[in-house]
């Protein structure tokens, strides 16, 4: 349940969009970027050519003037947000590519980054198909909370998603830099301690691009999902990990073997994590996530693979069941 100060922001941001969005004859994700860039230029409304007209504008100051009296934390903020984001799909669906990435599986990625650097003071996330950014800030907030320092980048190549990352990480004080790109291009960016990523599913339409990829296929297009972990891991520091939210199928697909080569080859495959079934309409759209580790000094193949499936992420008891299993899993396996 929500607060009754949550409740009350949450109608008047949806106010302020639907206005927005109604007047400047937008879309709902560019009423909510809109909105997002008012609020952060202190709550004043930008006023082009003319638009939003004076009865609009006069709305929008005296929402902004309530809105300016909330005092919310950084993680209600992104709550806020994400429930304001699904409301938006509701009435204007998006591709599943770009959906949000759950609360639920998003706290999960935090418990592992959590417990996959414990004597962590400060740490660089990147997210090489951040989307609107919810997993990326999902793992920094909440890493603050328990007094980390974090400091995340995302790459996007759909730019309206990346604004909406931009307003996202802009309300929540969360330390965060953007690239619009193309994740398989080369990034100006020196190697970080973690990557992690809610992997779109689907085919690179350029073959010449990653001819030289490990995971490419020589026959018709390859998987972008499986390229953009073979890149992402390039900018991990030796020992990192690589977590990814990726199909339960994932090797048993038809170009399975050039990734279990790129495994085999270039970093430690640590651990698959089935989620719970109930998450998903179908057998196809099942997700797991993928625990890999680049290899260096301090990193080693586990002595077993952790292999999990769980049966929910509701149930507090098989939760904890899960955590007691990662932990005697981590200390009996991984050289941290």
């Amino acid at each position: 349940m929500f607060s009754e100060k949550m409740e009350k922001a949450f109608e008047q941001m949806e106010q302020a969009i639907q206005l927005l969005k109604g007047s400047l004859d937008v879309s709902f994700l560019d009423a909510y970027i809109e909105n997002g860039d008012n609020i952060l230029d202190n709550f004043q409304v930008r006023i082009l050519d003319g638009k939003p007209e004076k009865e609009t504008v006069l709305k929008l100051e005296k929402i902004y003037k309530e809105l300016a009296k909330f005092e919310l934390e950084p993680e209600e903020l992104r709550r806020l947000s994400q429930l304001l984001l699904l409301k938006g799909n509701k009435e204007e669906p998006i591709q599943a590519n770009h959906q949000l990435t759950p609360d639920s599986i998003g706290f999960l990625f935090v418990y592992l980054v959590e417990q996959l650097y414990p004597d962590r003071e400060s740490l660089q996330i990147l997210d090489i198909a951040s989307g609107m950014g919810n997993l990326l800030l999902t793992i920094l907030l909440n890493l603050k909370v328990e007094n980390a320092q974090a400091i995340g980048y995302g790459v996007d190549i759909d730019d309206t998603l990346l604004s909406v990352a931009s307003v996202n990480s802009g309300l929540t004080g969360a330390e965060v830099q953007l690239f619009h790109q193309d994740g398989i291009q080369d990034l100006l960016l020196e190697p970080v301690d973690t990557a992690v990523s809610d992997l779109p599913i689907g085919y690179y339409p350029n073959d010449d691009k990653v001819k030289d990829f490990s995971v490419s296929t020589s026959e018709g297009h390859s998987y972008a999902h499986h390229l953009l972990m073979e890149q992402v891991m390039k900018y991990v520091k030796p020992g990192g990990f690589g977590l990814f939210l990726v199909p339960s199928n994932l090797f048993e697909s038809e170009q399975s073997d050039h990734l279990k080569k790129w495994i085999q080859e270039q970093v430690y495959l640590q651990g698959f994590i089935q989620l719970p079934d109930g998450m998903f309409q179908s057998e196809q759209s099942r997700k797991s996530i993928l625990m890999v580790q680049n290899k260096g000094e301090n990193s080693r193949q586990a002595k077993e693979v952790l292999l999990v499936k769980l049966a929910s992420l509701k149930d507090s008891q098989k939760i904890t069941q899960f955590f007691q299993q990662f932990e005697a899993w981590k200390s009996s396996n991984l050289y941290l």
